[in-house]
């Protein structure tokens, strides 16, 4: 059986099935290989050929990029207390939490969800049960939401979950399943163990039975009433199950126009491939002289007529005319529409050379794309807290290292490129006035023109000596 239904067992509820399956398809997107479309069949009036459809990888793009405008190497997680900061900078540096925490960012804009869970290892046990302040440090478990079953929220807060992974012992596959549930106000933390056999779990094993589980309880009480998972997701209203606490991609609503993306790119590749030169040949021009052909049959530029062919010269020289500039157009067209549906406003993608880029552009404090990063910031900030109070919080039951469980956790996100234009507008109207920047480079500046306009629509000087002189006047 699988996850839900062993769940159902166990006698959890979770989230229907159907919603894991809306996941499948943006993860296909996500790789880029979705059945149906980028692997498709095309009748050609003799026989059936299979085809491959070219494509701009946008639903790797998009999730990268957001991952990177929010999570990147110049965030500052600050701690209220030196203790606590090295105690958090330590914790995070063992678990490579600043790549990690890009990773999973862009994981939770391609497929919606995703968890941090800490946990305490080394912890020492008797026949009683673990021995509190005896583990050697914290791990972080990072888990994307194929992995994830709510089973218990609230307002859209997941409160109880159960978590899944595979792990793979000496050859043997198992699913490791952590339920993390309440029990009169605290939370307990259910660990259980699976043979994991074509793709379902089986038969339940003893937790000492697999190696690297020897240690790790049936049953942990962690006597909190605060939970010891964290759920992160983008800010965008779950328009699939709305009554559900799963994200969604962040891309969910733009399939449609990820396919116009990926068919006007199809067909500016193929515009290359089927416009490539042709020679068309009578077949008397393919025949042998001394002994040696006067074409090469295997060389695809050549193309024998058939033999009832009389019109036209021997030898015949066709070029296609490239549709290029159509296509660059159509292409854009479907990139600022689909910039614009995944948050980032129009004209955030360039098509240049046959690659996307992100375009030069000024981004301002009121764009719509600061506007979005703004909205995705609160959960990301909540989310960072949490965690941190939550690895302090083990640090003191588990490790006892006397830290202040309520410190405060600032974060400062980097907003390097976002501008605020009028400040800046003013402050180059001030340089202008001391001379300190040219009046031509103002105008290029922030009307767009170039060098040789901006110089040519500058006012002459007898302009200005005429206008000086009605003014004394």
């Amino acid at each position: 059986m699988n996850v839900i239904e062993k769940l159902k067992q166990l006698g959890y509820s979770t989230v229907d099935e159907d919603f894991y399956r809306k996941v499948s398809e943006w993860k296909s997107w996500y790789v880029g290989d979705v059945k149906g479309f980028h692997r498709y069949k095309v009748r050609n009036g003799h026989n059936t050929v299979r085809c491959k459809r070219y494509s701009l990888g946008m639903g790797k793009k998009i999730p990268e990029d957001w991952a990177n405008l929010l999570m990147n190497e110049k965030v500052n997680i600050t701690l209220e207390g030196t203790k606590e900061q090295a105690f958090i900078d330590r914790v995070f540096e063992e678990n490579n939490f600043e790549v990690k925490a890009n990773e999973m960012q862009e994981m939770a804009f391609a497929l919606g969800t995703v968890a941090f869970i800490p946990r305490v290892v080394g912890m020492e046990a008797t026949e009683a049960g673990p021995i509190p302040g005896s583990a050697s440090g914290i791990v972080l478990d990072y888990v994307t939401v194929e992995n994830i079953w709510p089973i218990a929220w609230q307002n859209g807060i997941i409160t109880e979950c159960a978590f899944s992974s595979v792990v793979t012992v000496n050859g043997e596959d198992y699913c490791y399943l952590q339920i993390h549930h309440k029990v009169n106000g605290l939370y307990d933390i259910e660990n259980r163990i699976y043979y994991f056999r074509n793709n379902n779990l089986d038969a339940e094993l003893p937790l000492t039975d697999v190696q690297g589980f020897e240690r790790v309880p049936p049953v942990v009480h962690t006597g909190s009433e605060k939970r010891q998972f964290v759920i992160d997701r983008p800010n965008i209203a779950n328009n699939f199950e709305y009554s559900i606490p799963l994200g969604i991609s962040v891309f969910a609503n733009a399939i449609d126009v990820m396919k116009g993306v990926d068919i006007a790119y199809d067909s500016y590749v193929n515009e290359f491939v089927m416009g490539k030169k042709r020679i068309m040949v009578k077949p008397a021009a393919t025949e042998y002289l001394d002994g040696e052909p006067i074409f090469d049959s295997d060389d695809l530029v050549f193309y024998v007529l058939p033999e009832d062919v009389q019109d036209g010269a021997v030898i015949t020289p066709i070029d296609m005319a490239l549709r290029t500039q159509e296509h660059n157009t159509g292409i854009q067209d479907q990139l600022n529409l689909l910039s614009s549906k995944c948050g980032f406003g129009e004209n955030h993608y360039r098509f240049d050379q046959g690659s996307v880029a992100t375009a030069t552009q000024v981004i301002s404090m009121n764009s719509e794309l600061a506007r979005t990063r703004g909205k995705h910031q609160i959960i990301l900030s909540s989310v960072i807290k949490e965690l941190c109070h939550i690895i302090l919080r083990l640090g003191n039951t588990a490790m006892n290292a006397g830290l202040n469980e309520n410190s405060d956790v600032s974060i400062q996100f980097d907003d390097s490129i976002f501008i605020d234009t009028e400040a800046d507008r003013a402050q180059d109207r001030q340089d202008v006035s001391m001379g300190v920047m040219s009046l031509w480079e103002y105008r290029s500046k922030w009307y767009g023109e170039d060098e040789q306009t901006a110089k040519k629509m500058l006012p002459k000087m007898e302009d200005l000596v005429d206008e000086g002189q009605d003014e004394i006047e």
